[in-house]
């Protein structure tokens, strides 16, 4: 969620930290600023609510030196949108930023006011800060006192930690929330993703959970949650810089919508070999003998995982049960033996998500991971990490990670009904130039953008909006409705079309619009019954589907989208496609914020 940035550099670390947490705009904010220790050893800080264009202003008008800072975007939990509320918080000698949620800083906070300490935010970060403070007063030196502070606290957190009188120091500290060490050459870096410290450094040592880590400029001492000191790898990331700009677009989401037939070949590239076979190693997975599998994961990456849950048990015949993760992780469901769980998250950080893995860990015969981050949490933590290959997601609203996920997902269906005999080699053979198809048949959809912009323009005037589909297209409806909701505020709801009888058929009405995601296959004529019982109650149907479909599907739909043919295991994954602009067209035609929609984060990393 919040974005962390820490520097002790050579140069004046201000304008440095302000175009670090630039980067991590796309993570959600609603308030920012930065702390420095001056030349003089002097500790002092600027905030400022809303967007970081606000902090810039406040640091023109009254500049803040040094060459030694930390920097924080913060997403509200305790406490409101407030300057006050804002990080870094500052007790005495001791400024730090946090991301995360510390669970027992109610009663820490009423044993500190007791013993005199004033706070001056709601938040739970500040007694943080009152907690070392008050350790240095009684004689430790800072390591010291951060060490004896972090058994104290409960919860998650991503801590950084900046000293009055200490030039060349920087404290780190992790738990249930990433960070990461940048190396440089006599300038250390931290941060909460490796993209705010791409500009500054390729050379990246990821924290392990319960880790805390002294900075200097030579270097990072580290340890263990138990105290001992931790060898943790440098590794060289290679982050391409230019995957972080619009690229002419004017929103980073019509770029990741615009990139996806590439990014979709690059994960056809990795997991299908040159010979027209399966190429993804499943290491230990013997599709065979495995009995169910148990799909964990939260959003959009769940719903990606209700069109898995169609594909295994349709063309593998293997039963899939699919829960939302902050109800697995609660729920603690008895596990099957030879489960395969598989765990689904863009940013591999996802709190719930991580609990949910930790909770099956030593339960089930292999956990494998669909990640974005291959050096995430659930990437390290999995027996098996499969990257899905998306790069860089900067938008909120998740797009290319989606269809990325989806694909991904579709060549580990085909590798088990292969494996399982359920499909010969030539249907194999013809299910995988289908997927090869999908380049080129996103190209198309993503050409009729200027049709759906015009549908965008209508619903985006509606006050409620209704998606409907069958089968494999259901997941489709409730991702369509969920972007919806995301990027332009308005409601919109999901169902499966054969519930419509079932309760949301008394929404309808000719304010109501209805998007029907309909391609033309087996369940296509149950669809049109669907659609008549909407039309003849006065409702809108928008149907986006095939042009046989529409031909076939009778008069009186108020508007059509026209999408190429495509083979039906991957219509989702193609049907995403309008589901995403349409969404984004309404979102241009109410005005909203689109990358950074109100109140959401990209990465969840807190419940």
């Amino acid at each position: 969620m919040c974005g962390i940035v820490g520097v002790l550099g050579n140069h004046e670390v201000s304008p440095i930290i302000v175009e670090a947490l630039r980067r991590l705009e796309y993570r959600g904010y609603d308030s920012a600023g930065i702390a420095t220790v001056a030349d003089d050893g002097g500790l002092d800080r600027r905030r400022a609510v809303g967007k970081l264009v606000n902090l810039s202003d406040v640091l023109v008008h009254d500049p803040l030196p040094g060459h030694a800072g930390i920097g924080h975007t913060r997403w509200a939990t305790h406490g409101g949108v407030t300057e006050p509320n804002a990080h870094p918080h500052r007790a005495g000698r001791v400024s730090v930023v946090h991301n995360g949620i510390i669970e027992n800083f109610a009663t820490l906070r009423s044993e500190l006011e007791a013993r005199g300490r004033v706070f001056e935010s709601q938040t739970d970060t500040e007694i943080v800060a009152a907690l070392v403070d008050l350790l240095m007063d009684e004689g430790k030196s800072p390591a010291e006192a951060v060490e004896a502070m972090l058994p104290r606290i409960e919860g998650a957190y991503s801590l950084l930690f900046l000293f009055e009188g200490e030039k060349d120091l920087m404290i780190a500290a992790r738990k249930n929330s990433p960070l990461a060490i940048g190396h440089g050459d006599g300038e250390m870096y931290v941060g909460s993703d490796a993209i705010a410290l791409a500009p500054l450094t390729d050379k990246i040592t990821y924290l392990e959970e319960g880790d805390w880590a002294i900075i200097t400029r030579e270097g990072a001492t580290i340890y263990d949650a138990n105290g001992k000191l931790a060898n943790r790898k440098v590794k060289e990331i290679r982050m391409d810089a230019t995957r972080i700009e619009k690229a002419g677009y004017k929103h980073f989401m019509m770029k990741e919508i615009a990139e996806q037939p590439t990014v979709v070949g690059d994960v056809l590239e990795a997991y299908l070999d040159k010979n027209g076979g399966v190429a993804m190693d499943l290491p230990g997975v013997d599709f065979t003998t495995i009995r169910r599998i148990s799909i964990v994961a939260c959003g959009t990456a769940y719903y990606a995982g209700l069109v898995a849950k169609h594909w295994f048990e349709n063309y593998a015949r293997l039963p899939v049960d699919i829960d939302v993760a902050s109800e697995f992780r609660y729920r603690e469901p008895p596990i099957p033996e030879v489960t395969l769980a598989i765990y689904v998250s863009q940013s591999g950080e996802t709190a719930d998500t991580l609990a949910a893995l930790r909770y099956c860990a030593g339960k089930v015969d292999k956990i494998v991971s669909l990640v974005n981050v291959p050096e995430s949490s659930i990437a390290r933590e999995s027996d098996i990490a499969l990257p899905i290959h998306a790069g860089v997601e900067v938008s909120v609203a998740s797009t290319k990670a989606f269809t990325c996920m989806l694909t991904t997902f579709a060549v580990m269906v085909l590798k088990a009904a292969s494996e399982r005999g359920h499909l010969t080699e030539d249907e194999l053979a013809v299910k995988i130039a289908d997927l090869h198809k999908l380049p080129g048949l996103m190209s198309h959809a993503i050409s009729i953008e200027g049709e759906l912009d015009k549908a965008a323009r209508k619903v985006a005037l509606a006050h409620d909006v209704l998606f409907l589909g069958r089968g494999q297209m259901f997941p489709l409806a409730l991702e369509g409705a969920l972007k919806l909701k995301e990027i332009s505020y308005l409601h919109a709801e999901g169902y499966a079309s054969g519930e419509l009888k079932h309760g949301p058929i008394a929404l309808v009405d000719r304010d109501t619009p209805t998007v029907v995601l309909a391609p033309h296959d087996g369940l296509f004529d149950k669809t049109v019954s669907n659609m008549q019982e909407v039309m003849a109650r006065g409702g809108r149907v928008l149907l986006i589907s095939d042009a046989r479909a529409i031909a076939t599907a009778g008069g009186g739909v108020w508007r059509t989208i026209t999408m190429p043919d495509a083979p039906e295991m991957i219509q989702p994954i193609l049907y995403a496609v309008p589901a995403q602009l349409l969404a984004y067209h309404a979102a241009i035609a109410k005005g909203t914020d689109v990358d950074q929609p109100r109140n959401l984060a990209k990465s969840v990393t807190v419940e």
